[in-house]
């Protein structure tokens, strides 16, 4: 089985920082995107930043410049380092990850169950 946990999450003041994890556990092959999104009450969800195996980023455009994602290979994690926080950047952010598992001949999409950040004024 392949789990994804995030962790990192919190209360912050507007234009304070955060930084969320996701690692990835299990039986495991192969790990090729890496990614998160944000749900907010009453919205769909969304894209906030992606990184691929070899370290290509792309960001919403709402995020850019003010959080940046990144990965460690060796350890199945990901990372997003939120800085200059917004109260419209409350959400429940969760992780997405390309995988492929062990004995599997397909690729797949693993989900986290999320983490609370909730940014006050």
């Amino acid at each position: 089985q392949v789990q994804l946990v995030e962790s990192g999450g919190g209360l912050v003041q507007a234009g304070g920082s955060l930084r969320l994890s996701c690692a990835a556990s299990g039986s495991i092959f192969s790990i090729n995107a890496m990614g998160w999104y944000r749900q907010a009450p009453g919205k769909q969800r969304e894209l906030v930043a992606t990184v691929t195996g070899d370290g290509t980023t792309n960001y919403q455009d709402s995020v850019k410049g003010r959080f940046t994602i990144s990965r460690d290979n060796a350890k199945n994690t990901a990372y997003l380092q939120m800085n200059s926080l917004k109260p419209e950047d409350t959400a429940v952010y969760l992780c997405n990850a390309h995988i492929r598992a062990n004995r599997a001949y397909i690729w797949a999409d693993y989900w986290g169950k999320g983490t609370l950040v909730t940014v006050s004024s």
